[in-house]
């Protein structure tokens, strides 16, 4: 423990400069000094030096900082690429009710021009969502005059809103 209390006062202060000039941050210098002398400290029993104590710890250091500067590339990355996202979620909810809201008006305005059978069949099929099946047994007339019925109203709407469709 005296050794280790050794080593660390005496390359500390050295390993502080070294990597602080490079991040600028004196929380995330601490940090990754901390991590340097924790996995020495860990690896003490079988830790075989190839070098100086003083290289090892500067590498050690080094790639420390190397992999603070990835991750650190990933965050903003990550950031940015939220911070992108998140501004396309803006909240429209009231605009989009408005919208929304005048858009049924103006599609309703144009159904009741339609004939009584064309407007009734329309909206049993898109505001009570039954199948043409159920349409013609509940109006008692066939499958094809159903499908008349709504490609008329469908064709009149197309018509009618072709300005607002190209303008989309």
């Amino acid at each position: 423990m005296a050794a280790y209390e050794c080593i660390y006062n005496r390359f500390w202060p050295l390993l502080y400069a070294y990597v602080y000039n490079r991040l600028k941050s004196k929380e995330v210098t601490e940090e990754l000094l901390q991590e340097v002398f924790f996995s020495l400290w860990n690896r003490r029993t079988e830790l075989r030096l190839q070098q100086t104590l003083s290289a090892y710890l500067y590498t050690a250091a080094k790639y420390q900082i190397f992999n603070y500067i990835k991750a650190d590339k990933v965050r903003k990355t990550y950031t940015s690429s939220f911070a992108r996202y998140n501004e396309t979620l803006r909240d429209n909810s009231n605009e989009d009710y408005v919208a929304f809201s005048d858009l049924a008006k103006a599609v309703e305005k144009e159904v009741s021009r339609l004939p009584e059978k064309c407007q009734q069949v329309f909206r049993m099929s898109r505001n009570e969502h039954r199948s043409i099946h159920d349409i013609a047994n509940a109006l008692n007339i066939s499958h094809k005059t159903v499908e008349n019925h709504l490609t008329k109203a469908l064709k009149h709407l197309r018509l009618a809103f072709r300005e607002y469709f190209w303008f989309l």
